[in-house]
């Protein structure tokens, strides 16, 4: 099954987290907490209060930005939508590798040492059913993304310029999370009966997983073009550069996990005989796949 979904700006801005919006201008979490009040001049007062004196120029300014952020995207809401497309595909594991419609995705192990040595090292397979059980299980794919001419709004304005991108990255992010919604209650349906609040979606109390690529479970960016061979991001206007990065720059994109006990986790540092391993079994060499997993590297 494979799905292309358009979504208004104002439908997928409930599910934007303000929490990362507000950290890339330099806010605190507390902070953010000026998107959870009503927006009534006596609640933002209220707001203001529970701040020491001290704090409460810098919950002001973070009170404007938020004023300033929804009207930029009551603007927006004019002019672009939010893109997503995702596919259900038949997959097994196959060791460290996912097979995915026939074709192979090689993933990364933990491999650090761990405190309690009971403790498994996971890789994304372990959450999918094996090959040699005979059995197809299902993987979902998915990316998302906003106009890319977004992007490019009020060049001559830096303040509004910066703000438009720092809300299309949470536009793009916003989209994945609707998407994924409707994908674990109806078009994947392994969830029917969820009834999840606002606040539970965004601290993912949801079944299930959705790592990105460039993520800590899948830290590879180059995995994007296998990713793009089975999806076909172009669909929703998505290109890839020589290195695997997504244009528009507000994209993402990964894969859907339905395993109850699937749940997030950092490869962290990995040795030389894993980049090795890893490299045969991408078929790249050694040094080329050095250069996208430079981060993980002992």
């Amino acid at each position: 099954m494979k799905q292309i979904l358009s979504y208004p700006v104002h439908s997928v801005a409930p599910y934007i987290n303000w929490i990362y919006f507000f950290h890339a201008w330099g806010f605190q979490p507390r902070f953010a907490t000026i998107a959870n009040i009503h927006g009534c001049d006596a609640c933002r007062t209220s707001w203001l209060t529970t701040f020491t004196e001290e704090d409460r120029p810098k919950a002001a300014e973070a009170m404007q930005l938020f004023e300033e952020a929804n009207r930029m995207l009551n603007q927006l809401d004019e002019s672009y939508q939010v893109k997503a497309l995702f596919k259900l595909c038949q997959a097994n594991a196959d060791g460290d590798n996912l097979i995915i419609d026939g074709i192979t995705l090689p993933l990364l192990r933990q491999q650090q040492a761990k405190k309690d040595p009971k403790e498994p090292f996971l890789c994304l397979s372990d959450f999918v059913r094996p090959l040699s059980s005979g059995i197809a299980d299902t993987v979902g794919i998915f990316a998302a993304c906003i106009d890319a001419d977004m992007e490019g709004s009020y060049k001559k304005d830096p303040y509004k310029h910066i703000l438009v991108q720092t809300l299309s990255d949470r536009l793009a992010e916003a989209g994945t999370e609707k998407m994924h919604e409707y994908v674990r209650k109806e078009a994947w349906g392994y969830a029917k009966d969820e009834n999840l609040s606002m606040a539970d979606l965004l601290v993912e109390k949801y079944q299930g997983i959705r790592p990105a690529v460039g993520y800590p479970s899948l830290p590879d960016q180059s995995v994007n073009f296998i990713l793009n061979e089975i999806l076909n991001m172009s669909q929703i206007g998505i290109t890839l550069t020589e290195n695997g990065a997504m244009y528009p720059h507000a994209s993402v994109c990964g894969l859907m996990f339905a395993h109850p006990a699937s749940h997030y986790f950092y490869i962290g540092k990995i040795g030389e005989d894993q980049l090795s391993d890893y490299a045969r079994r991408r078929g790249k060499s050694v040094e080329e796949m050095r250069k996208f997993l430079g981060a993980n590297l002992q």
